[in-house]
């Protein structure tokens, strides 16, 4: 199961972000997650819970927003949403070469919030 590497690596950052700004609890994090990228959600929600034990991420809240696919062919430049599983054949040119998928891969951590104000924080 990926998600549970996943969910590490997001304690991880996360974790060391806390560090850096003085933080000592975090109450959420925003993840965006693309739907081509295999994460299936409720097991990552499970696995976060469980990474974050122990760290100043413990009893913080995941927030994950689904980023729709979406692919461009080159030569035409028409743009659509391929799909699941992933249609890159161009709706314009029949199948045309030079297609690109622009979004629907992502994992990235958006956003923290922080349970208290980190030290040194503006505003």
């Amino acid at each position: 199961m990926h998600e549970m590497s996943i969910a590490a690596a997001v304690v991880e950052q996360v974790t060391q972000a806390a560090e850096e700004h003085g933080a000592t609890s975090v109450r959420t994090v925003r993840l965006d997650v693309g739907e081509l990228a295999g994460v299936v959600p409720d097991a990552l929600d499970f696995c976060f819970a469980l990474a974050c034990e122990g760290t100043a991420l413990a009893g913080s809240v995941l927030r994950t927003r689904t980023v729709p696919a979406r692919a461009r062919c080159a030569p035409c430049d028409v743009e659509w949403s391929p799909g699941i599983p992933p249609d890159l054949g161009c709706p314009r040119c029949a199948g045309g070469t030079g297609v690109a998928l622009l979004t629907g891969r992502e994992l990235h951590i958006r956003g923290v919030e922080w349970a208290e104000r980190p030290t040194g924080a503006d505003g």
